[in-house]
């Protein structure tokens, strides 16, 4: 009795110590929440905080990977809205400092005033969640607002909140331990998809269309707010080098950049960027997401044609 005691003792002590290290070291057991919206599909939760794999996560009172916000901008600041989907969250792997947006700030910032760069987004966002979002929260009186989307985001579906509490990549609660989490998401098998999301992820019909339609109704909210308008696309790691972007892929490249030259929208494409560079699977964490590096030569020319979009408009107002 005593020996199994003590064994139990022991087991309980190795299960506490991993709880403990699981938490402390990871940052497992206080997960990021999402909550389902019935226009938007999902937003992250407001007013959370979190560390993964020591990384630094805040998400404002609007959804957004940055610090608290306003609706209204502050007097002489510079307020940049970004619009995306994980690329520009940066997710778990991501610190807040080496996102695109704080990135954006520091570079734009200089020795000028306070410069703001909102960043609304959220894993697996395409066009129409970030239009609903807008219309939802408008531009926060943003002078620019980004819209950085990827080669799949052409393709994205109708926004639903079908993932939120049943995908546990967007888990609606927080787990009772750590050690629940990682099996969760690492051991246990994921749990089958529902019968209504696999109908809207299998969504007929011209997805590339609804979705460039989407971003022009973008900007046009911009414009009607008096900002100015930039559209950037990052590629898939697969995309760079030969034989390049499937054949699908470049009809819609194709598509996309006859639609930016008739709306005229300003467009920066990465994929000839991207290709240019020494080792561009070095911009790349993954297929998809980016790597500090990656966001760094993303936000460098982000951030110079924005400086020239507000250059011009500037000189515009004075003559």
């Amino acid at each position: 009795m005593k020996i199994a005691l003590l064994i139990l003792a022991i087991g309980v002590g190795l299960l506490t110590l991993l709880e403990v290290s699981l938490r402390l070291l990871f940052g497992f057991g206080r997960t990021l929440i999402y909550i389902p919206d019935e226009k938007i599909g999902y937003l992250l939760a407001p007013n959370q905080r979190t560390r993964r794999f020591g990384n630094r996560i805040e998400i404002n009172q609007y959804s957004m990977r940055s610090a608290p916000a306003s609706l209204t901008r502050p007097a002489s600041t510079l307020r940049v809205l970004l619009l995306g989907d994980s690329v520009a969250n940066g997710g778990w792997w991501t610190d807040r400092e080496e996102t695109i947006s704080a990135m954006m700030a520091r570079e734009l910032g200089g020795e000028e005033g306070a410069v703001e760069v909102l960043n609304a987004s959220a894993n697996s966002w395409g066009p129409r969640n970030e239009l609903a979002y807008l219309q939802r929260f408008g531009t926060f009186e943003a002078q620019a607002v980004v819209l950085l989307i990827n080669t799949d985001d052409l393709f994205a579906t109708a926004p639903t909140s079908l993932p939120v509490g049943q995908d546990r990549n967007y888990p609606s609660r927080q787990p009772p331990f750590a050690l629940v989490e990682v099996l969760n998401r690492y051991v246990l098998p994921s749990p089958p998809v529902s019968p209504e999301l696999q109908a809207v992820q299998a969504e007929t019909g011209d997805r590339v269309g609804r979705n460039l339609e989407a971003i022009q109704q973008i900007k046009e909210i911009v414009n009607q707010n008096d900002g100015q308008f930039l559209l950037a696309m990052t590629p898939l790691l697969r995309e760079i080098g030969q034989p390049g972007s499937l054949d699908y892929e470049k009809k819609a490249r194709l598509r996309l950049n006859d639609f930016t030259q008739k709306e005229q929208i300003t467009y920066i494409d990465f994929q000839p960027i991207f290709n240019a560079a020494q080792q561009p699977e070095s911009l790349y964490r993954d297929h998809i997401h980016l790597s500090p590096t990656g966001n760094q030569k993303v936000c460098e020319l982000i951030s110079k044609e924005l400086s020239r979009l507000l250059q011009q408009k500037l000189q515009e107002a004075e003559d």
